[in-house]
């Protein structure tokens, strides 16, 4: 779970007074108490902000047999948040929540595994309190929360096993709480920039009961399709019929073997990059399996690199083992790397040490494996990605279902098989949310849902919301639609090509704020109470979100609905569709026809946007459009680097800062000089800036700019154009990296 093991030593007076000890580290006060061992920790005003002295009962750490746990205050009008990927509340206090990697068990599925209050695929034992501290409990055994529901006066966390060890961290503000937890843990390291465009998954054909119909065929020819649309995208992967079922674990075991109607894999990947889809990968399962010709698991088991299990010699590759983790890929996943294979989805890691996901078969069920059945998906999700990012020479991208606590390191996640229901869509929704307050950043989900037939609305909606995502994902097993967007009808598909071309221009906005999440590890889909956790009316939001610093994005989640209600924090709020503008700290009624998501951005917005492109091409961008919302003074910084290599992380990339100066009568828009090693290319910049009037005049470094017809503006010739109708106003100049240029409107 730790990524940080050693800690600089910082300054602490200690002391004594009645009876306690005391510990001042200037920002912190933690006072012990001699005799029953209660910890008191105030800030520097000596206000308490956590305490354990509890009257008339037990306060404080206790161990009844093999559980650990704490009992402290819970303070008046605090709240809580936090604990993963919850699709069921975002404000916690007042209630009870277990934590433990896996779905929900119960038969039939309706109540069993599509229960969103027992939904638990990345839970992380970490929160953050609205008094300004969060606590991480390292350990990885099962926790159990109590945030005031048995008492109102007090908070507890316990554990099955293990030890008490855990991290008390000071804000205030929830954005510096993150910042200490992914110290901790760990943050995203950046993915691939074509990796922030669309992703496709595929049955190939034929979901289970349909494996016959699978083929090399038709994975070309549905790339094609999207390649002939003009739909964008940039990555590819094949579920799980690629592959053959094995004989000692069905589907739930990966035997390395192709199903014998994919007739010839290799051109089949060729094929694919031939097209200019950047990355194709591979659904796996954790257990060893043997084929028709390959006995991939009779060889692990003589070799030593299964994890044992109580009654077999195992089936699980043992990923806490360097040596297993190695005979793994040289002997299994390098069958499919060699001919074209570039990352894996891994599949089910909650199946180690309890009951899988897809089959009444159980793992390991020792007291050992349960310990590490909660970090069995990190270290599941890290074997691939490592192994993957040396051998393709570049960033390295897993795709994962379940996680916990540091699963950020090792990118990306998704929300798991919720069905094509109304009453799931709004639960996904909720899990972003909250897996972003714990510390995840980058996070999917099936855009439509996953089985199940979708109706075209429900698709079209969903849709909308997953290229708003972090990452944005497409895929079901619904035969014969598979979620392919040309299967909903002609509107859905209409709002499906409209909303990926959308998010393509918007990939210098996402991935500027993925490398922000890299630095501080806050994330690209944030909860309102994120950036304002002191407005209690954000508390309960849990189906509108932060896209990046400046959009607020708003899914409609009801079928038929024609309206919905949007509440905007403080500040001043502009439509990004139509520039309505809004006041914050109130609750709107907006108007949302099924091609509208609601989206809002605050003023002073400054919005990168690249040029429309089918995919990535790895080059730099081109033509850069700022797209400005005047109203406040700001400024942004404009990241780049080579999109592929982790050169990044040792500072070869650069950031444009870009000022705005609105003073109500005059504009100052001035694109800095590019500060960094990584040297961008000659470009022209654009603004597209939303005024109610047509501007008296508009200068260039002092000098009075032309005004030119609105397609030259847009192709990037230097001059101005206005749009009275749209009530926009276009600018545009071309500047070299080291340049800096300055633009004045009045």
């Amino acid at each position: 779970m730790l990524k940080q093991q050693e800690f600089d030593l910082i300054a602490v007076k200690t002391g004594e007074e009645k009876g306690k000890y005391t510990f001042n580290s200037g920002r912190l006060i933690v006072k012990v108490d001699k005799k029953s061992l209660n910890l008191s920790v105030y800030d520097a005003e000596g206000s308490l902000l956590s305490g354990e002295e509890i009257k008339d009962d037990q306060g404080g750490a206790f161990r009844y047999g093999k559980k650990v746990g704490a009992v402290k205050t819970l303070m008046p009008e605090e709240h809580f948040f936090g604990f993963g990927e919850r699709m069921d509340f975002i404000d916690r206090r007042g209630k009870e929540v277990s934590l433990n990697v896996g779905r929900g068990l119960g038969r039939p599925h309706i109540i069993g595994a599509y229960n969103v209050l027992e939904a638990n695929y990345a839970p992380v034992p970490f929160f953050m309190s609205t008094k300004g501290y969060g606590i991480f409990f390292h350990n990885s055994f099962a926790t159990h929360w109590d945030l005031g529901s048995t008492n109102n006066g007090h908070l507890s966390f316990r554990a099955d096993g293990g030890e008490l060890d855990y991290f008390f961290m000071y804000g205030p503000d929830f954005s510096k709480l993150l910042y200490h937890y992914t110290g901790l843990t760990g943050r995203s390291p950046l993915l691939p920039r074509f990796a922030h465009g669309l992703h496709v998954g595929t049955y190939s054909g034929g979901t289970w009961g349909h494996e016959e119909m699978t083929s090399t065929h038709y994975v070309v020819e549905l790339a094609r399709k999207y390649r002939e649309k003009g739909i964008p995208f940039d990555v590819l992967h094949l579920d799980s019929t690629w592959r053959m079922f094995g004989k000692n674990g069905g589907s739930g075991a990966t035997s390395f073997e192709w199903r014998e109607t994919f007739k010839d894999p290799k051109s089949m990947f060729d094929s694919l990059y031939g097209m200019e889809v950047n990355m194709v990968g591979l659904h796996v399962r954790p257990r060893f399996d043997n084929g028709n010709y390959l006995d991939l698991l009779d060889q692990a088991r003589k070799e030593g690199h299964v994890y044992p299990e109580e009654n077999n010699p195992g089936e699980f590759v043992n990923v806490f083992d360097q040596d297993a983790v190695d005979w793994w890929w040289e002997k299994g996943v390098m069958r499919i790397a060699e001919i074209g294979a570039m990352f894996l989805k891994t599949d089910e890691g909650s199946a180690f040490g309890r009951k899988a996901n897809e089959s009444d078969k159980t793992g390991p069920t020792s007291e050992e494996a349960t310990r590490l059945h909660n970090v069995f998906p990190v270290a599941y999700a890290k074997a691939p990605y490592e192994k993957f990012k040396e051998y393709n020479g570049m960033r390295g991208m897993n795709h994962t279902r379940e996680g916990y606590a540091g699963i950020q390191r090792y990118p990306f996640i998704w929300a798991g098989d919720w069905p094509s229901e109304w009453q799931y869509y709004g639960p996904v929704v909720k899990a972003g949310i909250n897996i972003g307050l714990s510390g995840i950043g980058y996070w999917s989900h099936n855009m439509g849902g996953f089985e199940h037939q979708a109706d075209p609305e429900l698709f079209a909606r969903w849709v909308q919301f997953g290229m708003f995502s972090p990452v944005a994902h497409v895929f079901g097993m619904d035969h014969p639609g598979y979620k392919e967007p040309w299967n909903y009808g002609e509107e859905a598909e209409m709002i499906f090509t409209k909303y990926d071309k959308l998010r393509y221009r918007l990939i210098p906005y996402i991935y500027g704020t993925a490398f922000q999440q890299y630095n501080t590890g806050k994330p690209i889909m944030r909860a309102l109470v994120l950036e304002h956790q002191h407005d209690y009316n954000t508390y309960n939001v849990d189906d509108q979100y932060y896209f990046g610093d400046q959009m607020i994005v708003c899914p409609v989640l009801t079928k038929e609905a024609q309206t919905r209600t949007v509440y905007l924090p403080e500040g001043t709020w502009f439509d990004y569709w139509d520039g309505t503008q809004y006041e914050g700290k109130k609750y709107y009624n907006i108007v949302s026809p099924l091609e509208k998501l609601p989206i809002f951005v605050k003023a002073g917005a400054i919005i990168p946007m690249q040029d429309e492109v089918k995919y990535d091409n790895k080059k730099a961008f081109g033509n850069i459009t700022f797209e400005i919302f005047p109203g406040e003074s700001s400024t942004y910084s404009l990241f780049e680097d080579d999109g592929i290599s982790v050169g990044y992380m040792k500072g070869d990339f650069c950031e444009t800062p870009v000022t705005l100066e609105d003073n109500g009568e005059t504009i100052q828009i001035k694109v800095g000089k590019a500060e960094g090693e990584y040297k961008p290319v000659e470009r022209s910049y654009i603004l597209k800036i939303h005024m109610d009037e047509r501007p008296d005049a508009v200068n260039l470094e002092g000098k009075a700019l032309g005004e030119i017809g609105a397609d030259q503006v847009l192709a990037g010739e230097t001059g101005w154009s206005y749009d009275a109708d749209q009530k926009l106003l276009w600018v545009a100049s071309v500047k070299k990296g080291e340049a800096a240029i300055q633009f004045e409107i009045q």
